[in-house]
């Protein structure tokens, strides 16, 4: 898929969280939906990444928000991720099969190293993509910009 476009209504997705519940941006209709894609659980970038939007959880959430942390790693990989990591309240999903469908589908995907980019997609009450912004693999998001676009 070509770059996403501010405006434009989000293409729905199907993927599995880490108890295997499965999440459609459909169902969260009426609230604002971070996508925060990260290249691959295990590694300290990403852990960072992801601590951040588990530290913000409470923000996050007085602000009508729910962020999710999606890689291409399987199910029991970022169960286990997670625990390790003690995230709690940030929902980790994967996207690992069929492989990266849904990085590729926003295009988020390198085709190249077979992961996602390091990205935040920010969808807003009406499922229309509000914020995106893809980062150097090596630079966290700025979580006061993330804030910054919940509330335009």
């Amino acid at each position: 898929m070509s770059e996403l476009k501010t405006g434009e209504t989000i293409v729905d997705f199907t993927l599995y969280d880490t108890k295997r519940n499965e999440v459609r941006l459909h169902y969260l209709k009426g609230k604002n939906i971070l996508l925060a894609f990260h290249p691959l659980a295990w590694t300290k970038g990403c852990a960072r990444h992801m601590k951040m939007l588990e530290d913000n959880y409470e923000k996050l959430s007085s602000m009508n928000t729910v962020a999710f942390g999606i890689s291409i790693d399987s199910v029991p990989s970022k169960k286990a991720w997670a625990k390790e990591l003690g995230v709690e309240k940030t929902v980790f999903l994967s996207d690992f099969w069929p492989h990266g469908e849904v990085a590729r589908m926003y295009g988020m995907f390198y085709e190249d190293m077979g992961v996602s980019k390091r990205a935040s997609i920010l969808i807003d009450e009406d499922l229309k993509v509000k914020f995106v912004k893809v980062y150097e693999d090596h630079k966290l998001p700025d979580i006061n910009e993330i804030f910054d676009a919940i509330e335009v």
